[in-house]
């Protein structure tokens, strides 16, 4: 059994017989799924999902991003996500005046950033799906966002993404460890991308980690890293290059801030945090501790950063961001070994070709 360096932890050890019950319940309720106990529903238009089978951050929203990036052209889309820690229930399709509180950090985002895009939330997607298309019965393409552990329904294309760091075949179930489905559902996956890469890894680590996922005959495997574009400010989006002299406050609520800080380290004097638990909901509270430390930053030069998936929950105190030099940091996928064309040619032609080579319901 492998574990990695955040299961070595004693109070993670400690957990183990609690991940060893969620591994039987996770297991058995594949096999129910397996068995066609448990029924899937296919919907008769491609549906392209974007998951993993851990907790934490692996880069699902800017890959919904970036898929966006590549068919918006010539295909009417939709994204539906579940609208993590959103203040309302059931489905709902994001329009003009939608919050975050609404509809969830992350479709809030995807509306801002695609406003051309259908964007809606619902728990059971099973349910939020032919909502979606009477709604929007032009659509062509539906994008599930983090669904990939969601058997009730089938996607034709399922995008599974696993972080270089913590992959999930070093991994054990939670809350031991960060799994939540089980290693072997990355079978179930068309495409699997690992994700937060170096930007120099070399053919020969990435030989060695091909090999290690052992990849089926039906399956692809890319990597990508982050690739930090130029802030922009949250209110007016004047962009401003990180000034290398620069002391940064960042204000960050996301499932994995690292890479984020490493960029940091490597383009600003210096840096400072004010880390919230991920998809925090800020308050006027955490407004004003947030001017308070930035005050008491002893710098010539001084600016606040933030995540585009933080930035969407502060939008709410408008006025009071006008006197703050508050910026967002957007973030992108890279394809690394120039393989961003085959990628892309995977997920297209699947758009272009469902339907020709299978039945669906």
């Amino acid at each position: 059994m492998h574990f990695n360096f955040y299961l070595l932890r004693g109070l993670r050890l400690l957990l183990f017989p609690f991940s060893f019950v969620m591994a039987l319940v996770v297991m058995l309720r594949n096999k129910l799924y397996d068995w066609n106990f448990f029924k899937t529903t296919s919907f008769n238009l491609p549906l392209i999902c974007v998951g993993n089978v851990s907790v934490g951050g692996t880069g699902k929203s800017p890959m919904t991003e970036m898929l966006i990036g590549w068919l918006q052209e010539d295909f009417q889309l939709a994204t539906l996500s579940r609208g993590y820690k959103r203040k309302t229930k059931g489905y709902m399709l994001a329009g003009e005046g939608t919050t975050a509180l609404e509809i969830g950090d992350e479709p809030m985002q995807f509306h801002q950033k695609f406003p051309h895009v259908a964007v809606a939330v619902g728990e059971e997607r099973i349910v939020a799906v032919p909502q979606l298309l009477q709604d929007r019965p032009d659509t062509d393409v539906i994008i599930l966002d983090d669904a990939f552990q969601h058997r009730a329904i089938s996607a034709g294309l399922n995008i599974l993404l696993t972080d270089y760091s913590n992959p999930y075949w070093y991994d054990w179930f939670l809350p031991s460890g960060d799994l939540r489905d089980e290693r072997r559902s990355a079978h179930r996956a068309q495409i699997i991308v690992v994700t937060k890469c170096p930007p120099d890894m070399g053919p020969t680590e990435k030989q060695k980690i091909t090999q290690r996922i052992k990849p089926l005959a039906h399956q692809q495997v890319f990597f990508t890293c982050l690739q930090y574009a130029t802030p922009y400010h949250i209110l007016t989006a004047e962009t401003k290059s990180l000034p290398a002299a620069a002391a940064v406050l960042l204000v960050c609520g996301i499932a994995n801030p690292v890479p984020l800080k490493k960029h940091l380290e490597k383009h600003v004097a210096e840096y400072h945090q004010l880390s919230y638990s991920d998809h925090h909901i800020f308050s006027i509270d955490d407004l004003r501790e947030i001017e308070k430390r930035f005050t008491q930053l002893e710098h010539n030069e001084k600016l606040l950063l933030t995540t585009e998936k933080d930035a969407v929950r502060l939008l709410k105190f408008g006025d009071e961001l006008k006197r703050l030099p508050l910026y967002v940091q957007p973030v992108q996928h890279q394809v690394l070994f120039g393989e961003a064309h085959l990628f892309k040619k995977a997920v297209v032609d699947f758009v272009l070709h469902f339907g020709k080579t299978q039945t669906h319901a």
